[in-house]
């Protein structure tokens, strides 16, 4: 039994209104008397939850009207808990030779605080799985030199692949924001070449030079009308709407999910989910659509449902 689980045990066992002896409470939670002590005197000490020994009934109870009271510290989100494995993970996979003697502190410092409020870190790790799909590798030091010069407001010169053609070009940029999307990270910056905002994946940039040029700024709303609402990590000003039709048995997964921070949905009589919203580069969308097979129906525009529908007849030929 996890720590986690065995201080809410206490909670539960203690919250009858009556007083419960060490012996019970030992043989419930299957817990030596040291253990017990030590359990006890974390609730109390460290998350504060009013137990109290009574000599004349001769056990453990919670303090008059605070029966019903929650233990501190141990309700997480899913968003807090998702973030506290997230770093812990990060921290385990980075170089120790390049990061670690910096992030030692930080590391020990999230130990502590997951300790602290019953949140044991080796036991977290062990019970939360998070699992990666489509994640790219990058260079340590390509990150951390990408992310210096974003913090430190300086420009980059940066090689970089583009996987649409095979070509490899060399920019100066102005990083302004790193993006973490679908498991990778981008960099949004001022391209001096193309004088325009662009992403550019990480991951991609076979090499890279910070300059001592102080990087060009760019309001944080100029990059959200060039990349922020597009569909996915691809810019540009949205051109169309996608109009979908999912069947009602793939409604059930999808009706739950956001695509676009102005999508517009709705249900038809017979279960069936239609969803709307922008975009700009259909490259990313068209792989998300196909995704679905027959669960899915490109309604609008034409282009669009032209380009799906000639991605699963190419598909559908190559099984003949």
């Amino acid at each position: 039994m996890s720590e986690v689980v065995r201080l809410y045990r206490y909670k539960s066992l203690l919250s009858a209104r009556r007083a419960v002896s060490a012996e019970e409470l030992m043989a419930s939670l299957e817990v030596s008397r040291a253990t017990l002590k030590r359990d006890i005197a974390k609730l109390r000490d460290q998350l504060h939850v009013p137990i109290t020994f009574n000599r004349d009934l001769g056990g453990y109870q919670m303090e008059a009207g605070h029966t019903d009271s929650e233990l501190p510290g141990l309700w997480f989100s899913q968003e807090e808990i998702l973030a506290l494995v997230t770093i812990q993970q990060l921290l385990e996979q980075l170089q120790p030779g390049l990061l670690g003697a910096k992030l030692r502190p930080l590391k020990d410092r999230l130990t502590q605080l997951m300790d602290k409020n019953g949140l044991a870190s080796q036991d977290m790790a062990r019970r939360i799985r998070i699992v990666h799909a489509g994640k790219r590798k990058v260079a340590a030091r390509s990150f951390e030199a990408v992310a210096a010069a974003t913090m430190a407001r300086k420009r980059l010169r940066i090689w970089h692949f583009n996987r649409q053609n095979g070509i490899t070009t060399e920019r100066e940029v102005s990083p302004q924001r790193l993006v973490h999307y679908r498991d990778n990270f981008y960099l949004d910056a001022w391209c001096h070449l193309r004088d325009d905002v662009r992403s550019f994946s990480i991951d991609a940039i076979s090499r890279l030079e910070v300059l001592d040029t102080a990087a060009k700024e760019v309001s944080a709303k100029s990059i959200d009308q060039a990349v922020g609402t597009g569909y996915g990590i691809f810019n540009g000003a949205p051109q169309a709407w996608a109009k979908l039709k999912f069947t009602p048995e793939r409604a059930r997964w999808v009706a739950g999910e956001t695509w676009h921070p102005m999508q517009e949905s709705s249900f038809e009589a017979d279960g069936s989910y239609l969803l709307s919203f922008p975009y700009s580069d259909d490259r990313e969308l068209v792989g998300d659509i196909m995704r679905f097979g027959a669960d899915v129906q490109v309604l609008a525009p034409p282009a669009l449902r032209t380009k799906v529908q000639r991605g699963f007849l190419a598909a559908a030929a190559k099984y003949v």
